[in-house]
């Protein structure tokens, strides 16, 4: 079992959790995708993650959330996890990583 000594440990391990969930519609992961606004650790291993969704009316509005959430909550290290939906600012193609973009042929 890994060792968390500190935030960065398990930010580094919130972050491939991240990696591992896809868009259902694209064949990219949420982290690449830009989804992912910030991930916050406190001391006490508090997760809370400020994600959007490419829209309001995303099929996956309801259920995404949910999925980061138990996804992240499996990591033994935390103690709990809160997923904040925002849409300040809207979602756009120019938060996609490049490796995002090669993916879906938009380089």
């Amino acid at each position: 079992m890994e060792e968390f000594n500190d935030t960065i440990n398990l930010g580094e391990s919130v972050v491939k959790v991240l990696k591992g969930i896809y868009d259902p519609e694209i064949p990219v992961d949420i982290y690449e995708l830009g989804l992912i606004y910030d991930v916050m650790i406190n001391e006490d291993n508090d997760v809370k993650v400020l994600m959007t969704l490419t829209s309001p009316n995303c099929p996956v509005a309801e259920t995404l959330p949910m999925e980061v959430e138990e996804k992240i909550k499996s990591i033994d290290a935390v103690k709990s996890c809160e997923v904040e939906i925002t849409f300040d600012p809207p979602w756009s193609k120019d938060l996609m990583s490049e490796e995002a973009k090669l993916e879906l042929g938009m380089l």
